[in-house]
């Protein structure tokens, strides 16, 4: 008897949106997820021409990807951008929050201007990309959100930060629980000092050489060690729901 699947018998291709997937951690988790073959979209809120090419390269190794636009933080770009993955690929199983942005000051002195613009990026976007997430994301499918590990770390002029992705844990945990009985995993990675351009502008060499031997591993993440963790709740990670995965190399 012969083993080859069929068109008719093959397991349908899985469908992931990843926003802020065209570049850092994003992208990562973008190429990681067509890996495992999944069709992509391919999310950018500013840079089309990044979110193309890494479209294209996902392309070019035989995988389906498209790029979609839009501010996260708006309900009418981001229903648009859900309705543009599942017209191209059929639906959506994975949803990948990556898109924030990180304004460090002293809370004392914090331009309270920036704060409602990380908070309305970090906070509402997170919450507006969930809502349609918790709408679409079909049976066996999962949401991943992302906050930090500076929530336990505490380091200074991280406050405005940490604020917002302290609400990203808290609304990530309770919409977990929303969605009893629906069969999707709703959990948060909380990535500790990654290399990517959002962590080292604005940090000099000193600073980033402390912050990697302030990790028992005794170095900076990459993007594709965050991209592993998500991967995996993309994937076979069932049994995990309502949790914060931190990747962060043991800091404590």
């Amino acid at each position: 008897m012969s083993t080859n699947l069929t068109s008719e018998t093959a397991a349908p291709t899985r469908v992931a949106l990843v926003t802020g997937g065209s570049g850092g951690i994003g992208r990562a988790v973008v190429e990681r997820l067509a890996r495992d073959g999944f069709a992509l979209g391919v999310h950018y809120s500013g840079n089309k021409a990044k979110a193309d090419e890494t479209v294209a390269a996902i392309v070019a190794g035989g995988g389906r990807a498209i790029a979609i636009g839009g501010d996260v933080a708006e309900e009418r770009d981001m229903s648009a951008a859900f309705d543009a993955v599942e017209a191209e690929f059929g639906g959506i199983d994975v949803v990948v929050n990556t898109a924030g942005i990180m304004i460090l000051s002293p809370i004392a002195t914090m331009d309270l201007d920036e704060l409602d613009r990380m908070l309305r990026t970090n906070v509402r976007g997170t919450f507006v990309v969930s809502q349609q997430a918790a709408r679409r994301v079909r049976s066996g499918g999962a949401i991943v959100n992302f906050s930090t590990s500076v929530t336990r770390t505490q380091f200074p002029s991280y406050g405005g930060y940490v604020a917002s992705k302290a609400a990203v844990e808290s609304m990530t945990l309770i919409l977990a629980r929303e969605l009893r009985g629906k069969d999707v995993t709703v959990n948060a990675v909380a990535p500790g000092p990654t290399a990517t351009p959002l962590f080292l502008t604005g940090k000099d060499d000193v600073a980033i050489a402390g912050l990697a031997q302030a990790v028992p591993l005794q170095r900076l993440g990459q993007p594709t060690d965050i991209a592993e963790t998500v991967a995996f709740l993309a994937g076979s990670a069932r049994w995990i729901n309502g949790q914060v995965i931190f990747t962060n190399g043991g800091l404590a």
